[in-house]
């Protein structure tokens, strides 16, 4: 499979193309996120109806996780 190079609060990860946003958050990041008012988060559903796993990608706020693909030079905050 082909691995693609995105950052993850900062951190540079390289992951397998194709997996979800939340699957690799869950490679830097063991325990759950936190929301803006410092509540501990993660993903729960996994298909987008819960809204848990919110995070900033490429600058744009509260979009779910689970149901966003992976793509090269992504950059993905969770504390957002």
């Amino acid at each position: 499979m082909n691995r693609i190079t995105l950052r993850v609060d900062g951190i540079p990860l390289q992951v397998d193309a194709g997996i979800s946003v939340a699957a690799a958050v869950a490679h830097v990041h063991t325990g759950p996120r936190r929301s803006c008012s410092g509540q501990p988060r993660a993903p729960f559903c996994g298909m987008g109806v819960c809204f848990e796993c919110r995070v900033r990608i490429d600058g744009v706020a509260q979009q779910r996780a689970c149901l966003v693909v992976v793509r090269d030079g992504m950059e993905v905050v969770t504390d957002a």
